[in-house]
């Protein structure tokens, strides 16, 4: 019974994964509970900078911010690449880079270079595997992204476009629809587009008192609101590689079900044929005697 103590051997094993796997979905559950609630309360904050960035723009159509304005000189390109430090999370990551790949081979065939800011491991990781030129990056976040770290390694690029050095700046990330459908996107960043900084129908136009003066007030309005895009797109990032997680998870543990099923059955044909073939010697012997 060698073949059936190895099988043995191999429905143990299965059974171990599918505990480990089991509890890693049931803590992707409750993680991506939290995250979800964290990206959904991040968003009124940046609706609230965008309504006040417009009013101001409004008022004040007579300056133009940095972030605003178009480099049509510049021959480079910004990217902002949003992954995960861990990984079994699906295809997850391998659809945000596959769609990083395209859009950076498209400006390299229009004759841009790029630059890159690496948010998470697995795109610092790729981006360096590619050749790509990565000009700052920031892993291990955790489970709760915190702006103050996020700050330093954007603002490279931020600053670099509003000196006319990069031509757009773009936010490569995993955009969470639901809990099974996460979809992976590159939003241009910079320029500011002016559908974006529109007030919100409905709501009237306020006429707001500077201190010290408008153009400072747009120029710090600005730069939080492009931070708190940064955020969203971080937060957003964190609930879908939760609910990827929970999701890849639950099909591994469904999968190992139906290995260890196979292979007890295959035991118990092994084992059976065993019997039989024992019965048939003794049976054998009995008839020679």
């Amino acid at each position: 019974m060698a073949a059936g103590k190895e099988i043995r051997g191999k429905i143990k094993s299965v059974e171990n994964t599918r505990k480990i796997t089991k509890a890693m979905e049931m803590v992707a559950a409750s993680k991506m509970r939290k995250a979800q609630e964290r990206m959904r309360a991040a968003r009124p904050y940046a609706d609230k900078v965008r309504n006040v960035a417009a009013n101001l723009g409004k008022a004040n159509p007579e300056y133009t911010h940095p972030f605003m304005r178009l480099n049509e000189q510049a021959k480079t390109a910004g990217f902002i690449v949003v992954t995960t430090d861990k990984g079994l999370c699906g295809g997850m990551n391998t659809n945000v880079l596959r769609v990083v790949t395209t859009k950076l081979r498209e400006l390299q065939a229009a004759g841009l270079e790029s630059q890159s800011v690496a948010i998470g491991n697995k795109g610092l990781g790729f981006l360096n595997r590619i050749g790509a030129k990565v000009v700052s990056h920031v892993t291990q976040l955790g489970d709760t992204p915190h702006l103050d770290k996020l700050i330093g390694p954007v603002k490279v690029l931020l600053d670099q476009y509003a000196e006319g050095k990069l031509s757009a700046v773009y936010l490569c990330y995993t955009k969470f629809i639901n809990t099974m459908k996460q979809e992976a996107v590159v939003e241009m960043l910079l320029p500011l587009d002016d559908s974006k900084l529109k007030a919100d129908e409905g709501q009237p136009g306020w006429d707001y008192i500077y201190e010290p003066d408008a153009q400072s007030v747009i120029d710090e309005l600005l730069l939080r609101y492009v931070e708190a895009l940064v955020y969203q797109a971080v937060a957003e990032n964190m609930a879908s590689e939760q609910s990827a997680r929970m999701v890849a998870m639950k099909a591994a543990t469904d999968n190992a079900g139906n290995v260890i099923g196979e292979l007890k059955l295959i035991y118990n044909k092994t084992r059976q044929a065993a019997i039989t073939k024992e019965l048939s010697e003794i049976v054998a012997g009995a008839a020679a005697v």
